[in-house]
């Protein structure tokens, strides 16, 4: 987002008008949405604002208000701005819900703009009424319902603060019908506090001290590396703080591209399917830095013995996460872009060579048991790994990831290779199948000029396929990697694994990609042997506009290293232990 000038005047406009200054005096120029009867006067508003001489925005019409949000999301997550949603009330609300709770847990900046029923209708059960500030309130960081014209400009540079600021996350704004037709003389507002609201909480120079002197007296440091990083933009940051101190570094998914994947100091991806040796490190370490991570349970495990004999440094901006999951022993609460480098300041130059080198044998008994098994298969179907592998090879340095849930999102995410910051878009803590399609079309507008690749199993890809549409329309060019099993794939693992192979409701009959694909007029390609992987790939990524690449994979492969859930994350299984099968299966 850019700032642009505004055409400010005391001549009265309508509330409509009204929102169109604001947004643009926030320097919004792209805007996901869907129109409705309750937003009307906002969308008329919006068409001399889209082109001509007032022309300040880009509107993507997308083909369901969910996707609208997953389209912010990815806007938001590689363009370090805010994305913003433009939806009617009722329905149209409502559909939007599931991303805000995704944006929420994943502390993605969006705001949601949605059309309610006038006030005077509020409570009536008027058509297509919810009451969208209720619903919302749990979900986002804040929901306001703006009910007269003159709240706009204070309500719209209000939200955006929140957004932005702090933990970022998403906000929703309630705007009835007879503020959007109600007259108003414009004045543009600029919030920069809201009372009780610390964005920036203020650096604890003793707390700092103890975290310095913990991790100079440490032999066997680690770093858990969180997405709070790229939030913070504090990349060389922590590289000038592993580099210093010799830190290895773990990074949870979401952190990802918080460091280059050739780093020498990082030492993989933590969590449930993260890598071995990390993992089982974090039940060694002496010292355990953990920055801009929240501890989710996909990191920790069992709880009660999670690195029990390490002294624990949490630096994040939120306060609520310290102590939330793990009991901290020393809390900075800061933002990375400030805490780093003033503890790389009091950190002394050390060599952890010997700690370091503890994490070959690990890693090495994981690349022979399950990373070349997964992406140099000697012979049989293809595999999912095979293919991330493949096609990470052959991506620029500058490509963007994104990934829908389940096995598609664990491979790629293990298998990519991340060299640029802001590189990775999936969902984390909520999981949200279908979010892959619509978040890489957002991508593509907060980044157009980096290649964008998404990886979809074939049930999320199904979730939201109607974007499909929103992708030929605006020729967004996704590159969109369809790892075709079959099944709900992580789900017929755990059946496989915890539920005696009883897979209830996971093989599914899928229709005619490459039919759908022609049907939108996006090029396809389909991949059945990996002597053509290769090529189909180059053309893919070598071709102008989307591309549909379906690859025929392995019914029953299955994503490893992994943590049982519940388990201690040095109970991590390098091979799959499936129970039995029912005695009906035996029998045949």
């Amino acid at each position: 987002m850019k700032q642009t000038g505004l055409d400010i005047t005391k001549r009265a406009i309508t509330g409509s008008e009204a929102l169109m200054l604001a947004l643009q005096s926030e320097g919004v120029t792209t805007i996901f949405g869907y129109p409705g009867g309750a937003i009307m006067p906002v969308y008329d508003a919006l068409y001399d604002y889209t082109r001509g001489e007032k022309k300040a925005f880009n509107h993507i019409l997308v083909r369901h208000e969910q996707g609208a949000t997953h389209a912010a999301e990815g806007f938001a997550r590689v363009s370090g701005q805010v994305g913003v949603c433009l939806v009617t009330s009722g329905p149209g609300a409502t559909n939007t819900l599931t991303g805000v709770a995704d944006a929420m847990m994943d502390s993605t900046p969006i705001v949601v703009i949605a059309g309610q029923v006038a006030t005077a209708a509020l409570g009536t059960d008027a058509f297509q009424e919810v009451d969208l500030v209720g619903v919302a309130q749990p979900i986002s960081k804040w929901s306001y319902q703006i009910r007269h014209a003159s709240d706009i400009a204070w309500a719209v540079s209000r939200a955006f603060y929140i957004a932005r600021s702090g933990r970022p996350g998403p906000v929703v704004l309630d705007f009835p019908k007879n503020a959007q037709t109600e007259m108003v003389e414009f004045q543009p507002q600029k919030v920069d506090f809201v009372r009780s609201y610390v964005a920036r909480p203020k650096l604890d120079a003793e707390m700092l001290q103890q975290a310095a002197q913990l991790i100079n007296g440490a032999r066997r440091p680690l770093a858990l590396v969180g997405q709070g990083v790229e939030l913070a933009g504090a990349q060389e940051e922590l590289k000038q703080l592993l580099e210093k101190a010799d830190i290895p570094a773990g990074r949870t998914m979401l952190g990802l591209s918080a460091l280059p994947s050739d780093h020498p100091l990082n030492v993989g991806m933590l969590g449930m399917h993260g890598n071995y040796a990390v993992n089982l490190k974090e039940q060694e370490c002496d010292v355990l830095i953990a920055i801009g991570m929240r501890f989710s349970d996909r990191v920790t495990g069992n709880l009660q013995t999670y690195a029990r004999q390490a002294k624990v440094i949490h630096i994040d901006i939120d306060k609520s996460e310290i102590n939330k999951n793990v009991k901290v022993d020393v809390p900075v609460v800061a933002d990375c872009k400030e805490a780093l480098p003033a503890l790389t300041a009091l950190v002394q130059p050390a060599s952890h060579q010997e700690w370091r080198e503890s994490f070959l044998p690990l890693d090495a008994k994981e690349r022979e048991q399950v990373i070349e098994p997964a992406i140099h298969p000697a012979s049989g179907p293809l595999l999912m790994g095979e293919v991330v592998n493949a096609v990470a090879e052959q991506a620029a340095d500058d490509t963007v990831l994104v990934t829908d849930v389940g096995q598609n999102q664990l491979f790629a995410t293990r298998y990519f290779k991340y060299r640029h910051q802001r590189s990775i878009c999936t969902s984390g803590g909520l999981g949200t199948m279908g979010y892959g399609m619509p978040a890489a079309i957002g991508a593509t507008f907060g980044a157009p000029e980096r290649p964008v690749v998404c990886f979809m199993g074939d049930g999320g890809f199904q979730m939201n396929l109607q974007e499909l549409g929103t992708i030929m329309e605006q020729q967004a060019p996704v590159k969109m990697v369809l790892l075709n099993n079959h099944y709900l794939g992580n789900v017929r693992q755990w059946q496989d694994m915890f539920w005696q192979r009883r897979k209830s409701f996971t093989k599914m009959l899928n229709p005619c990609y490459e039919l759908i694909a022609q049907g939108y007029g996006i090029a396809y390609e389909a991949v059945t042997d990996r002597s053509t992987l290769q090529a189909a790939i180059q053309r893919m990524l070598t071709t102008q506009g989307p591309f549909i690449l379906e690859c025929a994979i392995k019914e029953e492969d299955n994503i490893m290293p992994m943590t049982p859930p519940g388990k201690n994350v040095d109970d991590m299984m390098l091979s799959l232990t499936p129970t039995p099968a029912p005695a009906e299966e035996r029998s045949k």
